[in-house]
């Protein structure tokens, strides 16, 4: 096999077409314990993911870990599997399809909008060759992962940059990292919740319940933690929230070692026994549900709330395919990505 992948030759006499990658973590093929470890095998040998020698990791992940946790994580799975597939897959294709035709209707040249998953499938590799064999000579690559984190966005662009360092016609990229305290991402989150409430009525305290990471990794640098705590004080302040009627956590630890506080499942206790009734609860660092919301959050504390004393748990859903989400998101790429390529003469802006 060649070591670098033949490409078209990128043409020079007319506009570019330009092509959009949405790169989220990734979902295994079935709520199995064959398809689970898999996936997870994948996802933990990462070494953005486990910052551990892999002499002394990989033993560890293929001795003991990827022989215990597939079944229970199957388990979690199957709670939250729907008749289309995996939710986290399905509405980030609901998703896709949405952005596809807005940017149809505001740019020119438009090669596509595909989906490339960090672990699993649809991967990386094969949503970047969709592009290139629909014509796309530019690329805008959306993470979509509103905080930036070693672990998730800088994943995404290793996987990005290692494929088309195998390519022989390199397209010129862009690479949105974060949109944390976005504006448009605020005000989709305000309205959010807003209309959960309209519906289904105003708890007396809301949760904001981001995925936790190592505390080491934000002693070393990481900007994750600082990004969350802005986009919950920016939502807090869009709601018109005093300080008593918010709290923000961090869940989805494993091992042994001190990871970003407060623990969700700890201050779910917390607010329960402290008299806390009806608790909402909101992920704003997932742009679309998946295990750690639908099972984690919404399944999994809501029951611990509740037996620990409180009244009910509600969810308020991530963004998924809303149109105020949509339309943001199209704002994101056509300012970051294609606005760029326009101002260095590679694109040409819709009439």
């Amino acid at each position: 096999m060649p070591r670098y992948i033949n490409t078209p030759e990128s043409r020079v006499d007319g506009p570019q077409r330009v092509g959009v990658l949405l790169v989220n973590t990734g979902t295994p093929n079935a709520p199995t314990p064959r398809e689970v470890r898999r996936f997870l095998g994948e996802m933990l040998a990462d070494p953005r993911l486990v910052e551990l020698p892999r002499a002394l990791w990989l033993p560890i992940l293929h001795g003991v870990i990827l022989r215990m946790r597939p079944r229970r994580s199957a388990h979690a799975y199957q709670k939250i599997w729907t008749p289309e597939g995996s939710p986290q897959l399905v509405f980030l294709r609901r998703l896709a399809g949405e952005l596809r035709t807005s940017l149809d209707g505001t740019m020119r040249g438009l090669a596509g909008v595909e989906i490339g998953m960090c672990y699993g499938q649809p991967s990386i590799p094969t949503a970047l060759a969709a592009l290139r064999d629909s014509g796309a000579q530019r690329i805008i690559v959306l993470p979509l992962f509103p905080q930036y984190a070693g672990v998730t966005t800088a994943s995404a662009f290793d996987r990005v940059t290692a494929e088309l360092s195998r390519w022989r016609c390199v397209p010129e990229f862009r690479f949105i990292n974060e949109y944390h305290a976005q504006p448009g991402y605020i005000a989709a989150l305000r309205s959010s919740v807003l209309e959960h409430w309209s519906q289904h009525g105003r708890g007396d305290h809301l949760l904001m319940t981001f995925h936790s990471m190592p505390q080491r990794c934000f002693q070393n640098g990481d900007p994750y933690r600082r990004q969350c705590e802005q986009t919950a004080g920016l939502l807090t302040q869009a709601l018109g929230l005093g300080e008593r009627e918010w709290s923000i956590g961090f869940q989805s630890r494993f091992g042994f070692e001190q990871w970003l506080q407060p623990y969700t499942d700890e201050l779910v206790r917390r607010l329960a026994a402290e008299g806390t009734r009806r608790l909402d609860a909101i992920c704003p660092g997932f742009a679309v549900d998946c295990l750690e919301s639908l099972e984690e959050i919404a399944l999994r504390a809501r029951d611990t709330f509740v037996s620990c004393g409180g009244e009910s748990l509600s969810y308020i859903p991530a963004l998924n395919d809303r149109a105020d989400h949509v339309d943001f998101l199209a704002q994101l790429i056509v300012h970051n990505g294609v606005d760029a390529f326009v101002a260095a003469g590679t694109v040409r802006a819709s009439a």
